[in-house]
């Protein structure tokens, strides 16, 4: 299961997000969304868990609770859309 978190501190790190989620079940994979250029976190991540059973419990058990002095929001992950890619060529 893919697991949308949302609303994290900009200071996460993806060993503490794992800590988090490691309560709930077997957590096989962390990515904190990071920005290209700067590199700095932006705010939100993916969780992948091995077992749905312990992905929906995390989500409902963590859902708007507070990590790190946020808020998170967290639910399942939608299949990323495909978006088409961009000519840099026609920019000015």
């Amino acid at each position: 299961m893919q697991i949308y978190v949302g609303n994290m501190s900009y200071g996460t790190t993806e060993e503490s997000l794992r800590a988090l989620f490691a309560q709930y079940g077997e957590v096989s994979s962390v990515k904190i969304i990071t920005d290209r250029e700067t590199g700095r976190a932006k705010g939100f991540g993916f969780i992948g868990m091995e077992d749905n059973t312990a992905g929906q419990s995390a989500i409902d058990e963590l859902n708007g609770k507070e990590f790190e002095g946020r808020t998170l929001k967290i639910n399942e992950a939608r299949p990323r859309e495909e978006r088409p890619k961009r000519n840099f060529n026609n920019r000015f």
